[in-house]
């Protein structure tokens, strides 16, 4: 089972709590944890990725084990402690403004 925690603005539009459980077939990259996200909450999608290209949204950031792995390609094999569970892969809605 693989961890997710969903900003404040997602978890609303999604009606769940802070971290969610996904069962994510190997290899677990970042497409396929989000593939499942959205196959499991089917409002979020187009909120996370762009709905025509699947390309990361500009103000949304990916962490796993206290990393940045936004830019990483999204084929990229997670790291294994979030394949475990142990470590959550975090999805953060940036902040912008000024």
């Amino acid at each position: 089972m693989i961890r997710v925690v969903l900003p404040a603005h997602l978890r609303t539009l999604a009606r769940t709590e802070r971290e969610v459980t996904l069962d994510v077939a190997a290899p677990v990259t970042q497409s396929a944890v989000l593939d499942a996200l959205e196959a499991t909450y089917p409002v979020l999608r187009g909120t996370i990725r762009d709905h025509a290209t699947l390309k990361r949204r500009p103000l949304v950031r990916f962490y796993a084990c206290m990393e940045d792995i936004s830019h990483e390609p999204p084929e990229t094999p997670l790291p294994d402690p979030v394949i475990a569970g142990t470590e959550p892969f975090i999805i953060i809605g940036a902040m912008a403004g000024g």
